[in-house]
């Protein structure tokens, strides 16, 4: 194996890892999913032939091209093309209309769009006339070329000249339209991918991984599919998120490694338990989570159920770089970890100065002296995220002494009752834990005296009703874990709450019908 690092670290330099990899294990399964899979073999040949496809439209480095596709195998061979000829990639949130898909191709200047037939319509409604290369996947839409006819009239040979690109995925855009986040360079050393890779200790041919989420968000992308196929291990993809079906293909295909949102936790804790017997996940050994905060006894539920196979990290597509294990966690319970070696973190207070050991403030992180992130087109936006060589992606939370980071919620929505601060997630987390309680989303609502007041907004489990009394009780349930001045003044039931890809609760949708008329900003 000494042979195929020293290979891949040479590819890497010019983003033709995969093929080391199609050399190595060239018939082991790289991809499998609800329509088609590629071996390592299949998936490197597919790469080069829409490389030089590309190529030949006149599309190279620093160049955009952008795809909307859903979790399938040429989702793949897409990102492991444009990644060998130095292009900048947009995967496309396909939850988004045709009128939001159409702003993000032009905005990230593409000059090919790949897109699944299963969202023809938004497709076609975001042509331009920048737009080189069109290609359909899965089926026919109307201006674009057959994907599997267009790529068969290439060579699957390695190409000539490989150039590393990147990908420029977009915010979610809570406020204002998404931007992209782009990187002219990539950092020389990633800190917090190297402690991934040394705890994933993924075994190339043996191990194999689950994608639990949609590949054009941040966290799917990165640590369910290119983190594991650019190690040789093979990728499951799963077409829709379902608690028992995550249970069956762990069975299946035996899954090593796979990556999960809190939102996911509670849904597999909620099984019936002969569901959960009736499954053998005992081949699972990295289950790593992040993206939003993990109630305590939610993820002790989870590490008293499958072992201490849990690992936690904070991160967004902007940065970060904090990891923790289930021993740290069950040292610090409710710590998202320590910033691992090589990151700088610090708590910054209202002005910017640092603030000491166990006070809440704002989370920074230095950013590198290579590879800094800067929002597409958007130098305004970019200024107001760094300050000097810090920059923050607007999350509070405080530092322990002994170096834990505990997160208390974002700036955006931190409730500010009578000038004291309460951070919803402390609350969520109380809630959670109630038996009656499915999911649970805490909010500031107007108040004229206090400015705003606690809310929590409550899905029920089957089998208890939404009522007055429903709401008194679990307003004493928080009574007996939480400070008086934290405790919900009310609280509303809903059949659902609105949740983005990555499992984060959209609490600014949640928020807006009760600040329409109001002075104050959501």
């Amino acid at each position: 194996m000494e042979d195929v690092a020293a290979a891949l670290e040479q590819a890497r330099l010019t983003g033709m890892g995969m093929a080391v990899w199609a050399k190595v294990v060239p018939d082991q399964l790289a991809v499998a999913g609800h329509v088609g899979s590629r071996t390592f073999a299949e998936l490197n040949a597919n790469a080069n032939r829409l490389a030089r496809l590309l190529r030949a439209a006149g599309i190279g480095p620093d160049d955009g091209v952008a795809m909307l596709v859903s979790n399938r195998a040429e989702f793949c061979d897409v990102n492991f093309a444009c990644t060998r000829i130095g292009v900048r990639l947009t995967p496309i949130n396909w939850h988004l209309v045709g009128e939001e898909v159409a702003y993000v191709v032009d905005d990230c200047e593409a000059k090919a769009l790949i897109a699944d037939v299963r969202f023809a319509a938004a497709a076609q409604e975001a042509v331009n006339p920048n737009l080189r290369v069109k290609l359909a996947v899965g089926g026919a839409i109307d201006g674009f070329d057959d994907y599997d006819a267009a790529l068969a009239a290439h060579a699957a040979s390695d190409i000539d000249d490989p150039a590393i690109g990147n990908h420029m995925l977009y915010t979610s855009g809570t406020t204002g339209r998404p931007k992209g986040v782009f990187r002219s360079r990539q950092p020389a050393v990633n800190p917090l991918t190297a402690v991934m890779q040394a705890t994933a200790a993924f075994r190339p041919g043996e191990d194999l991984a689950l994608c639990t989420g949609p590949g054009y968000h941040a966290a799917p992308l990165a640590l369910n599919i290119l983190f594991p196929l650019a190690s040789g291990v093979g990728v499951v993809l799963m077409d829709r998120w379902d608690a028992e079906q995550t249970l069956r293909l762990v069975e299946q295909h035996k899954i090593t490694h796979t990556h999960l949102v809190p939102t996911m936790f509670h849904r597999l804790l909620q099984l019936p338990d002969e569901v959960r017997r009736r499954y053998d996940a005992s081949s699972l050994r990295w289950l790593l989570h992040g993206a939003a905060p993990c109630p305590p006894e939610l993820k002790r539920g989870v590490i008293d159920w499958l072992g201490p196979v849990l690992y936690e990290y904070y991160a967004a597509t902007e940065g970060g770089g904090v990891f923790s294990t289930s021993d740290d966690w069950l040292k610090k319970p409710g710590t998202v970890g320590r910033a691992v070696e090589g990151v700088v973190m610090e708590i910054h207070d209202e002005n910017h100065r640092p603030l000491p050991a166990n006070q809440v403030g704002t989370v920074y992180f230095q950013a590198p002296e290579t590879g800094r992130f800067e929002y597409f087109k958007a130098a305004e936006k970019t200024a107001s995220a760094y300050h000097q060589d810090f920059y923050t992606m607007g999350d509070h939370g405080y530092v322990d002494e002994d170096g834990y980071l505990f997160l208390t919620g974002r700036s955006a929505e931190q409730i500010i009752s009578g000038g004291v601060n309460i951070y919803p997630a402390e609350i969520d987390a109380v809630l959670v834990n109630h038996p009656a309680v499915y999911d649970v989303a805490t909010i500031g609502v107007p108040n004229q005296e206090w400015g705003e007041e606690v809310k929590a907004v409550v899905q029920l489990r089957e089998g208890h009703k939404a009522s007055p009394d429903m709401a008194e009780t679990l307003i004493a349930h928080c009574g007996e874990h939480l400070a008086r001045y934290k405790v919900p003044r009310s609280v509303d039931f809903v059949a659902d709450l609105p949740r983005m890809a990555s499992g984060k609760v959209q609490r600014g949708v949640i928020r807006k019908p009760y600040w329409e008329g109001q002075k104050t900003a959501i």
